[in-house]
């Protein structure tokens, strides 16, 4: 197999939202990247990564077909008008425990409602390993779409989050699960 044909062609925009840039990046199969708060440098660090994990170099395409949908889905969410996402996703940048417990966590805990980090590590048969669940979450590569903004501390603490403190509160506000800030 040659590199031509291990490379995936990946299209990509930045889109404008209540919590700030994001970076939306897909390929024929789907969704496969969004990167929180896609300042230039942020931006390049994510597309480098991208070309090196799956080869070809990401293409700036904004009007692509490939990405109209996540873009729609995405505002639609954001603005309160969609609980869930009906998408294509690309899970080639994450494998392993960590694929699973994405999946898990994609397919088990809906809208407006969140699980532990122990919880989710039940759920996935591997009780006791909550760390390594944090450690997915943090590895997620399509965040508000694979929802790792629902996963929370057991002691009532909304844990860590790769999009910051503030935007997960945002995000949990939004599905009604803690009340919106006053300022």
């Amino acid at each position: 197999m040659d590199s031509h044909e291990r490379s995936e062609q990946v299209v990509w925009a930045v889109v404008d939202t209540g919590i700030g840039p994001l970076l939306l990046a897909a390929t024929r199969k789907g969704l496969v990247n969004v990167v929180f708060h896609a300042t230039k440098a942020v931006r390049d660090r994510a597309l480098t990564r991208l070309a090196s994990r799956l080869g070809g170099e990401p293409v700036e395409e904004p009007g692509s077909p490939l990405l109209a949908e996540p873009i729609r889905q995405i505002r639609a969410y954001l603005a309160g008008e969609r609980r869930d996402f009906a998408l294509p996703l690309d899970w080639s940048l994450i494998s392993g425990f960590n694929r699973q417990v994405l999946r898990e966590l994609a397919a088990t805990v809906p809208y407006g409602t969140v699980v532990g980090y122990g919880e989710l590590a039940e759920r996935v048969g591997q009780p006791g390993a909550a760390q390594a669940v944090g450690a997915a979450m943090g590895s997620n590569p399509l965040p508000v779409v694979v929802p790792c903004h629902r996963v929370v501390e057991s002691d009532g603490g909304i844990g860590g989050f790769g999009g910051g403190l503030e935007t997960k509160r945002r995000l949990l506000a939004l599905e009604g699960v803690l009340p919106e800030p006053l300022f």
